[in-house]
């Protein structure tokens, strides 16, 4: 469960509908053919954002709209290859990524696959839904990353322990205002949603309208302490702006005690964490003032409630196991502590990005193949268990492309003279394939020691920038369709080996032995 802990399950009829304007961003019906209004927003189908997989529908009654239809990935000769959505995104912009799961047994299977999930060039983490879809539930998944590019990349794939074909039910990409969870430094880390609780609440989640984003406040109860407040809290001057209906409610002590409460409910994996805790005080003439420890760890001391509200948050705090908080009322205080809600986000270690240059050239060089291999969508080096068929990448903080093997694939197109961009390839193999048209000057690949070109059906002539390369030292263009004369700078270049026979066409003859 690395980077994964307690997500939203719950019942498949606790979708609210929605009465007011929905928030801004891009909603995505996995599967679906056509767009849809759903709860008060567009969804949107699925083919705009996605080349591959299979819409496939559940034959499940009663389904909530998204639920009806997934999208289903096939497994078969594709562990460690990601298949992607691309999503128009504003740059620098902040999102919420929440992705929804329900198996509905659409693989034939009692049990639904586990498999990865990927934003970008980060592994965000593991889809696991076979406990919630045992108990008949949804499950989602929450990120907040902000948006490097003008699209974002979202991406499943299958891994080692996957045994069926991996699916998608939604996809959403919400816009964040820029406030929200702004201490975080979005450069290096993106935030994995682990709780999100409303304390005191026993009602259905807390979300949109009540929520202006739609995030999901869960219900949390604990004994007989929670209490009704109905108090209105300028919610507005919280920096992750919640919404005012989680101050309705609390748990509190009864009397000036402490209270004592495990929560997260799960057992968190030993790592990083973002935690907010939210509080307002029902009594406006009462002082009410306590400490706040995590684990025995003081968090806040002598935290001062009033009526107005107040957010404490840590953005680098260290847990692992079960968290136990305890609030404990200051001696001056004339009342007992309370809680109104809280927020856990495991801090999420941003996998970095290809270099841009690098993209968009291989990007131009998969438009001039005809039949591309199927996973070159997203990022193409990162995560490195994920790279794009035949792409090998450095390491490092600058992730260049190094290497381009796609022989024996059946490619067929041209080769797009954007390949030259990628100035720090140092071995490219595209041989036995049926790539056509006349070969790219690669005089800018100053690295490049192999080129392989055979087996395929270029024509024109060899380029005669091709022996100004000085680290070639392979060369191989037997059975094409290639003219003219070749090269003197090649033919006679010491320490290259040059093939260019069998096939093609050139004159005069070469010189012998070549």
């Amino acid at each position: 469960m690395s980077f994964l802990s307690l997500i939203f399950l719950f019942s498949l009829l606790t979708l609210v509908q929605s009465q007011s304007q929905s928030p801004r961003g891009t909603f995505i019906d996995c599967g679906a053919t056509v767009a849809s209004l759903i709860d008060g927003r567009e969804w949107m189908s699925d083919s705009t954002y996605v080349s591959s997989g299979t819409s496939k529908n559940l034959t499940e009654p009663n389904l909530v709209p998204i639920l009806s239809t997934v999208r289903s990935f096939p497994l078969r000769g594709n562990i460690n290859k990601k298949f992607c959505y691309v999503v128009p995104v504003i740059r620098t912009w902040k999102y919420m990524v929440r992705t929804t799961y329900y198996y509905g047994g659409v693989n034939g299977r009692n049990s639904p696959p586990v498999f990865d999930q990927i934003v970008d060039g980060t592994r965000w983490g593991i889809v696991n839904t076979t406990d919630d879809y045992a108990r008949r539930m949804v499950s989602y998944y929450e990120g907040i990353f902000v948006a490097a590019g003008k699209t974002m990349s979202f991406c499943i794939a299958a891994n080692t322990n996957t045994d069926s074909d991996p699916f998608i039910s939604a996809l959403e990409f919400i816009m964040l205002g820029d406030s929200l969870y702004n201490s975080t430094d979005f450069g290096q880390y993106a935030l994995n949603l682990v709780a999100r609780h409303s304390f005191g609440h026993n009602g259905s989640i807390i979300r949109y309208p009540d929520d202006q984003f739609d995030r999901f406040w869960e219900p949390f109860v604990l004994g007989n302490s929670a209490m009704s407040s109905f108090r209105n809290v300028p919610a507005s001057d919280f920096w992750n702006l919640p919404p005012v209906k989680i101050f309705e409610t609390e748990l509190a002590s009864r009397g000036v005690e402490p209270i004592e409460f495990q929560w997260p409910p799960a057992s968190l994996p030993n790592s990083t964490y973002y935690i907010t805790l939210y509080f307002a005080n029902d009594r406006n003439s009462s002082s009410r003032m306590f400490h706040i420890s995590i684990n025995g760890i003081t968090y806040y001391h002598n935290l001062s409630v009033t009526s107005d509200g107040v957010a404490v948050f840590a953005t680098k705090w260290l847990l692992g196991g079960l968290t136990n908080i305890i609030l404990t009322p200051a001696a001056e205080s004339e009342i007992g502590p309370l809680i109104n809600a809280g927020e856990v986000f495991n801090l999420l270690h941003l996998g970095g990005r290809t270099l841009t240059r690098d993209v968009t050239a291989l990007e131009s060089v998969k438009k001039s193949l005809e039949n591309p291999p199927q996973d070159w969508i997203g990022d193409p080096c990162l995560p490195s268990q994920y790279s794009w068929t035949g792409v090998t990448c450095s390491g490092g903080p600058r992730i260049r492309v190094i290497s381009l093997n796609l022989s024996n694939m059946g490619l067929s197109g041209s080769l797009a003279p954007s390949i030259a961009n990628l100035t720090a390839l140092a071995n490219v193999w595209l041989g036995n394939n049926s790539l056509s048209g006349s070969i790219p000057d690669f005089s800018r690949l100053k690295r490049l020691e192999k080129l392989h070109l055979e087996d395929n059906q270029f024509s024109g002539e060899i380029p005669l920038s091709l022996g100004n390369i000085d680290s070639l030292r392979e060369l191989f263009l037997q059975n094409n369709n290639l003219t003219g004369q070749v090269p003197n700078s090649l033919a006679g270049k010491p320490g290259l080996n040059l093939k260019i026979f069998p096939g093609n066409n050139f004159s005069p003859s070469p010189p012998s032995g070549a």
